[in-house]
This record gives C-alpha cells, sequence and structure tokens, in this order.
C-alpha cells in the first residue's frame, strides 16, 4: 500500500506541471492562494460520516486554521469545463474529533485535481460551482500517506481575471494510520495567461482579427479610417465616410458615394451616376449636346430636327418638306374618292370606246378620258387599277391579250396627260368576269368595257 501512494503522488507532481493541451487561450491558468482548515478525526472511528458529521461544521470545537497564508493552488484550463490543478497547503494540527492534542502537529499537503466547472453547463458567469476529484500526498507530524481526494466548490468573479474561492474537500486515507478528514479552504483566485497577439488588449480567442490591433467595440478589429465602421466592412477603410455607403464619402452630399460619382464635386442625380442635368432630359451635362435644352439620348442631348413643322421628327417623317399628319407617318393625309366619285369614273370608263379587235381608240373617245384625267388630278396620292374585258367572242387566249392591250393603253394615256405612273397599275382578265350575258348584241356590249378600282 506504501508503494502504491508513493507512485500515486509521482504521478500527479507530473502532471501537475506540464502542459495538458489547453483548449482555451482566455486566462488559461489560475493561481489561488487563501488559507485552509482541517477537520481530522481519530484513527479507527467511522468519522466524518458518523457521529460527527452533525458537526462538520462545528468550527470552534473541529476546525484547525492556521491564521495565515497558508494554501496555493496552480491550476491550468484543459477545455469543454475541465482544469487540472495542483495545490499546496500548510496548517497546524490542535485538534482532533473532540479533543486537543498534547502538542501542536505539523500538517503539509501536496494534491493534484481535476475540476468540472458547472459554470459552462448552467451558463452562469459570475457565479462558477465547481465538482473536484484527485489524490495526493500529506503528512501529519512527519507522518505521510497517500490520499484519495474529492471536493465541491464555488469561484465568485468580479471580473475576467479575479475572483473569491470556497472549497469543501473529502481526503480519503490509503494508510490506516493517516485519519480520514476534511480539508476547507478558501481564497482569491488570480487567472492569466491569455494570448493577445496583436497587442490590443483583447484577447486572441474573443479577437476576430487577432493579428491586427483594432478596438473593442468591434470584436479586436481595426477601424482605420476612425468613421465608426470596422474596415472589414468598410468599403473605403482609409477614407472616413458615412454607414448609409458602408463606410464611404459623399463629398457632394448627392447621395451617391464618391466612388460610384462620376461628378464627385457637383450635385447630381443617381440615375446618372451623381452628374447633373440642367435640361431634365436624362442626358448627364457632360455628355449632353444641347444641356439647356431637352433632346434625347439618342441624339446627344438635341432636339431632333422637325422641318415642315407638322410634329412628326425629320427623322420619322416620310414627307419632312411637306406637312403631314402623325398617323400618317408626317405626310398628308390621302383623301380617297367617294363611292360617288367612283362610281362617275366608272361611268365614263365604260364608255371608252375602241376600233372593232383592237387597243386603239375611237376619235369621240378622247373627251371621255380627258374627263377621267381631270376626275384623277384630283386624288394625287390615290392609287388606281385600270382594268380591261371582253366579250366571248373569239378565242380565250386572244381576248385576255386583248383586254390586257386596252387596259394598258387606257393606263398610257392617263400617264402621258400628266397622272402618275406609280399611281397606275393594268391589268387584263379577258371573258372571264362578264356583268351580261354574251348572247345577245346588248349584252356582248357592256360585257366589253374597261373598269377603274382603288388600289389599296
Amino acid at each position: 500500500m506504501k508503494n502504491l501512494s508513493r507512485l500515486l503522488f509521482t504521478m500527479l507532481l507530473v502532471l501537475s506541471f506540464s502542459n495538458i493541451n489547453a483548449q482555451d487561450d482566455n486566462n488559461p491558468w489560475l493561481f489561488s492562494f487563501g488559507v485552509n482548515a482541517v477537520d481530522l478525526y481519530p484513527v479507527g472511528e467511522d468519522a466524518p460520516l458518523g457521529d460527527y458529521f452533525d458537526e462538520h461544521f462545528n468550527v470552534n470545537d473541529h476546525w484547525n486554521i492556521l491564521p495565515s497564508l497558508s494554501t496555493i493552488t496552480v491550476s491550468k484550463y484543459l477545455g469543454d469545463g475541465f482544469s487540472f490543478g495542483a495545490t499546496g497547503s500548510v496548517n497546524m494540527i490542535e485538534k482532533v474529533g473532540d479533543s486537543r492534542t498534547t502538542s501542536d502537529l505539523s500538517y503539509i499537503a501536496i494534491d493534484g485535481m481535476i475540476k468540472y466547472s458547472l459554470g459552462e453547463l448552467l451558463n452562469w458567469n459570475k457565479l462558477e460551482p465547481y465538482l473536484g476529484v484527485g489524490g495526493g500526498y500529506t503528512w501529519v507530524d512527519k507522518i505521510g500517506a497517500g490520499t484519495l481526494n474529492g471536493s465541491l466548490g464555488l469561484n465568485y468573479w468580479f471580473n475576467d481575471n479575479w475572483g473569491l474561492n470556497a472549497q469543501m474537500g473529502y481526503k480519503h486515507s490509503f494508510e490506516d494510520y493517516l485519519p480520514k478528514h476534511w480539508q476547507h479552504s478558501v481564497g482569491v483566485n488570480v487567472k492569466f495567461g491569455g494570448k493577445d497577439t496583436d497587442g490590443d488588449g483583447i484577447y486572441d480567442k474573443d479577437d476576430a482579427c487577432p493579428e491586427v490591433a483594432g478596438l473593442e467595440a468591434f470584436n479586436g478589429c481595426p477601424d482605420t479610417d476612425g468613421d465608426g465602421i470596422q474596415d472589414s466592412k468598410d468599403d473605403c477603410p482609409n477614407e472616413a465616410g458615412l454607414a448609409e455607403f458602408n463606410g464611404c464619402p459623399d463629398a457632394d452630399g448627392d447621395g451617391v458615394a464618391d466612388k460610384n460619382d462620376d461628378c464627385p464635386t457637383t450635385p447630381g442625380l443617381k440615375s446618372l451616376a451623381g452628374c447633373p442635368d440642367a435640361d431634365g432630359d436624362g442626358v448627364a451635362d457632360a455628355k449632353d449636346n444641347c444641356p439647356n435644352e431637352a433632346g434625347p439620348a439618342a441624339n446627344n442631348g438635341c432636339p431632333w430636327p422637325d422641318t415642315d413643322g407638322d410634329g412628326v421628327f425629320d427623322k420619322d417623317d416620310q414627307c419632312p418638306d411637306e406637312v403631314g399628319t402623325v398617323a400618317n407617318n408626317g405626310c398628308p393625309e390621302v383623301v380617297e374618292p367617294t363611292a360617288e366619285v367612283m362610281a362617275t369614273l366608272n361611268s365614263y370608263a365604260r364608255t371608252i370606246l375602241f376600233d372593232t379587235g383592237k387597243s386603239s381608240f375611237k376619235e369621240e373617245t378622247y373627251s371621255v378620258l380627258q374627263a377621267m384625267t381631270a376626275i384623277l388630278k384630283e386624288y394625287p396620292k390615290t392609287d388606281f387599277t385600270i382594268e380591261g374585258h371582253t366579250d366571248s367572242v373569239g378565242s380565250k387566249s386572244s381576248n385576255q391579250l386583248l383586254s390586257e392591250r386596252r387596259a394598258n393603253a387606257v393606263r398610257d394615256y392617263l400617264i402621258s396627260n400628266g397622272i402618275g405612273a406609280d399611281r397606275l397599275v393594268a391589268a387584263g382578265f379577258g371573258e372571264d368576269y362578264p356583268i351580261d350575258s354574251n348572247k345577245t348584241r346588248s349584252g356582248r356590249k357592256n360585257n366589253r368595257r374597261v373598269e377603274v378600282k382603288l388600289r389599296k
């Protein structure tokens, strides 16, 4: 048993001073100092779980307290709420159970313990209860033995570095000659050792920019231009600006950040990248050939010309030198002949007389042709079709050719008398469209005819 105690003690010393995988760089080390009290019971009795447990807090009769610094602890945070520490403590034993010793006995203990903080589990910050288990070696009046220890403690933190500690621990001896006993302590905690790479006073654990000195307000990140916007969120980190522009300035106050403003010193419009538009035509003055006269962008900000003043710009006006209407693309509206006019025109056309089997006119027909010419001239924007028809006498092919020649003869006469050639189309239909019977002389006469129709 004695060899087991020594082995345990050696292992605890090695562990307590080793650099065990710290999981938290923010104040991983803790140094605690204070006073301890030892509640020792006679060897061979069942205390403290027997008759004496009800006097566990009998300070005056049972506790041995050295009125000076008597306990020191150094521990290191391991991560996930666990820490490992070594404690050294001294005391003077005057009371053993309900009895007093004939002379003061020295008490020395070196202990190692793994602690688990319940603060993280309970989400408590200032108040931190914890549980501990470990072992050590204790000497009473030069008689020593290994112990198995269990503890319950409470830390109260004033800030990230300073706090108070109270702990109640039970020590179970591996040797019968060393009494099982309680050891309590109170003290002051000091946490230290946090890493601050950039020296900005914010530990790397809490520093969003651990390599660059920054401000606490931005979790350790810098604000180079001092505009209240940290550099990582500042589109212009070296130039003080406004939050609404992600840290960029707006020198002319037009609501367009300078970096996006094509005219940063002259107030302008957002739609024109911060440049002005004096005539309000949507073309920035710098690109407007007529900055004081509204015009389309397609014409560099100048108005389109309208030579004839009919409200249709020359670029869209099919008759730019002639007053027209918008509906007719700038040209005068086409006035078509009425049904009555067309009836009159065709009444003349049907009286046109040709030499038999020919396309030449009889003399009395010229007055009719002149009357038709006069009517067509009254409608200079209207197009017409001149149709020729025959009776059924003769072959069909001969009649077709004859109808075409006669229609063209009328067209040629009209053109030669001042009607535009582009306004007239001649077409022959032979005997295909009779309007009367071809079995009578009067019927055949009616079928030999010229007709005039509107051409759309």
